[in-house]
């Protein structure tokens, strides 16, 4: 297989086409009981020491910083100053009361501590690992590894990916959408349908509520990882008229990860899955269809909308309260760059990193890093790109199943991703700066529950669409039950060999939901507590770094502007082609011949969370605004009195609407 950096249009075509004997029982009894009371102590007062006694050294020397080893400075943070009658922190052992009153144990043997203090809300203590540095502490990006997973499936509910797909996830959620067969295709037909049956959207909280819980968030940190991706759709915002979606609810919960992640030492890569129109027609962008956005007589009018959504969020993670946590802002998840055009994407993506540093401002702690997904070009074409820009990253997702289909035994693969992979993401680490693989997975074939479409069939059985040639029966591949020693080795060689190549990642993805019918997940390589549970995943995902033997590593870490040091914010290379808005727009043609909106509107202003308001309100504690920047007072996009609009998903083949305005 190509590389990553060199498949461009064909790794888009490709996807497309398409988890010893008593000595005394009193003596032991009272032995037993003064060990356990020391290792209570140990597991409470060493935590409290770090987190709240040691000083804090965010702000000061880099010195304290951990980088990636066992041997790392121990965690510091800010004192509350406050007397408190509960524990705000704890180790391994420590109990846990969550915000639903229900209680666990908190299990982490890698050094991480958990931290939450109800009258100091925006404490930033915790640490996932010892060798992850804590949330008030600076993570050195080019030197520690961001290991990460998605909670994909919470709050933009990824069913299949039918028409014209490249699949790139099964369904996280199968439970929601199998009762209503195959009329429910993406969440725009899915929330349509739950509120024609029911009158109201209460299965889509449900899901919201119960697919991720806090304890998961304690997991995560307890599997070695550092970092999540949680995706989520625009209209987790708001939405406009004739729009099906369950407006608005999605943030709610999405500020509860923010303080679960809070909690237990995690940073979050937020990153808007869904843009109105959608940016690549497939399901998981809202809509199943085609694109809308930058494209056709909608496109511009899409994007401009699109543009105020990451306006809005990004002045609400650039808060003090939440910039520590929310670390990373990807502005839009995979746009169909070939449908858009090169030049309308980098304009746009320009548009948006200026978008989010107006918000935050320029240098390290000053708002998010700016993710760009390479829209399919490769990773080569974006070398040079915005250099001398703040805290960039270049987002890819490379996947193996959805290529050419083989019954060569996993054991096979066991280079691959060094082999395809591993020269690309140097390359981009050398001549761009950060990269990241926002999204793999263990899949090496296309085979899982609905991963091609509902009655679509696979590329591996010969029964996918246009496909013909058998290779295999799935069976054997899904049945993870009964796979034995030798499949399970070899799936966690592939995925120990994708994390070295990548360097720093996203596996796709945390949980995948069972399926009503088979009572099980039925798509095993997407699901890494799965993985970890049952033996194909490594418990320590440290163990991956050299399994690639790298020949030619990258070195030297990343310059001072790349990571908000000196120089960072003064673009080095010219912008002149690269204008916002761009002249004209894919299948729609000049600008002044299609819809567009004006900034007159009213911001809708995204809010704290409920319950962290009560507990700072008795504390006097600052809630923040949702608007880190009190200069930035330009309006809404919205409609101009006198023009007409068509639907956000009319189709790049629709006319413009004529006369536009009056």
């Amino acid at each position: 297989m190509a590389s990553v950096g060199s498949r461009g249009s064909r790794y888009l075509e490709e996807k497309r086409a398409a988890y010893a004997p008593p000595r005394s029982k009193r003596k032991v009894i009272i032995g037993c009981g003064v060990l356990a009371g020391i290792l209570l102590i140990l597991a409470i007062v060493i935590p409290v020491y770090f987190a709240v006694v040691k000083p804090n050294s965010k702000n000061s020397n880099n010195g304290n910083s951990s980088s990636d080893s066992d041997g790392s400075a121990a965690p510091s943070a800010t004192s509350t100053g406050k007397p408190t009658s509960v524990l705000v922190t704890g180790g391994s052992g420590s109990k846990v009361t969550t915000d639903d009153g229900s209680t666990f144990t908190y299990t982490n043997n890698f050094g991480g501590y958990w931290y939450q203090d109800p009258q100091d809300p925006w404490h930033n203590g915790a640490r996932a690992q010892s060798w992850s540095p804590a949330l008030n502490e600076t993570f050195k990006y080019g030197v520690d590894k961001i290991r990460g997973v998605n909670i994909g499936g919470w709050l933009t509910i990824e069913p299949v990916r039918l028409f014209s797909c490249f699949c790139t996830q099964p369904l996280t959620s199968p439970a929601l959408f199998e009762p209503f067969g195959t009329e429910a295709v993406d969440e725009y037909t899915l929330h349509t349908l739950v509120k024609a049956q029911d009158g109201n959207w209460d299965k889509i909280e449900e899901h919201y509520k119960t697919f991720i819980t806090e304890q998961d968030f304690a997991n995560i940190a307890a599997a070695g990882l550092n970092f999540v991706r949680i995706p989520i759709p625009f209209w987790a915002i708001e939405v406009r008229k004739g729009e099906p979606f369950f407006p608005k609810v999605a943030w709610t919960y999405f500020l509860k990860g923010i303080e679960w992640a809070r909690k237990y030492g995690i940073r979050i890569n937020l990153d808007l899955h869904a843009l109105p129109g959608s940016q690549n027609g497939w399901n998981h962008s809202g809509k199943l269809g085609t694109v809308n956005f930058l494209n056709g007589p909608m496109g511009y009018a899409n994007a401009q909308r699109t543009l105020d959504y990451i306006r809005i969020i990004a002045e609400f993670i650039s808060q003090p309260q939440y910039r520590d946590v929310v670390a990373m802002f990807g502005i839009a998840n995979e746009v169909a760059g070939s449908t858009v055009g090169k030049e309308q994407v980098q304009a746009f993506y320009l548009q948006a990193y200026e978008i989010v540093r107006n918000a935050g401002g320029t240098g390290e702690g000053n708002g998010p890093w700016v993710g760009f997904h390479d829209a399919f070009f490769g990773r080569d074409d974006w070398s040079g790109f915005l250099a001398g820009g703040d805290r960039m990253t270049l987002d890819s997702h490379p996947y193996i199943a959805f290529g050419g289909q083989s019954a060569a035994d996993i054991s096979t693969f066991a280079t691959t991703p060094c082999d395809n992979w591993g020269a690309g993401v140097n390359g981009t680490m050398a001549n761009f700066g950060l990269a990241n693989a926002g999204e793999w997975s263990n899949a090496v074939s296309d085979c899982g529950l609905f991963l091609n479409g509902v009655g679509l069939g696979t590329r591996y059985e010969g029964n996918y669409t246009e496909t013909t040639t058998r290779v295999g029966s799935c069976e054997p591949l899904l049945d993870w039950e009964n796979w034995d020693d030798a499949m399970k080795a070899g799936v966690k060689q592939f995925a120990m060999a994708s994390m070295d190549a990548l360097q720093n990642w996203f596996f796709w993805t945390w949980k995948i939901g069972n399926s009503t019918e088979w009572g099980t997940v039925r798509s095993p390589a997407w699901s890494y507590s799965l993985g970890l549970a049952n033996g194909w995943m490594p418990e320590d995902p440290r163990d991956a770094v050299g399994l690639c033997g790298n020949t030619a590593p990258f070195a030297g870490g990343l310059e001072a502007w790349q990571t908000g040091g000196a120089g960072a914010g003064t673009i080095t290379v010219a912008t002149a082609a690269i204008t916002w808005p761009p002249a004209t727009i894919s299948n729609g043609g000049a600008l002044a011949d299609l819809p567009s909106y004006t900034p007159t509107g009213s911001v809708p202003t995204l809010t704290a969370d409920s319950s962290i308001s009560q507990a700072a309100t008795a504390t006097k504690v600052s809630l923040g605004n949702g608007w880190n920047n009190p200069d930035d007072k330009a309006g809404l996009m919205t409609d101009i009195a006198s023009c007409s609009y068509l639907d956000p998903w009319v189709g790049p083949t629709a006319a413009p609407p004529s006369p536009l305005c009056s």
